[in-house]
């Protein structure tokens, strides 16, 4: 669990982007590509501690393998009274 609040920001930021990236047709390789570039980023920039860092990549990728997180929504069909 994240408690940190500048891990919490990443993760949100990371979770919206896979979101976002699915909606453009991307899928779970090449979203995990994304994450692992993410990650390299925030290791080279010493943006956060490293414990921090593996702390989010767990959270980010249990996001990333649960497919309830990608589901769209089916509408309710109308019930026809009359």
């Amino acid at each position: 669990m994240l408690q940190d609040t500048q891990s919490i920001r990443y993760y949100q930021r990371l979770t919206d982007a896979f979101v976002e990236l699915w909606n453009r047709g991307y899928r779970t390789d090449d979203m995990r590509m994304y994450l692992d570039g993410y990650l390299a980023a925030l290791r080279h920039g010493n943006i956060l501690e490293p414990i921090l860092i593996h702390r989010l990549e767990e959270e980010a990728s249990r996001y990333l393998y649960d497919g309830s997180n990608f589901a769209v929504p089916q509408p309710q069909p109308l019930r026809d009274y009359y």
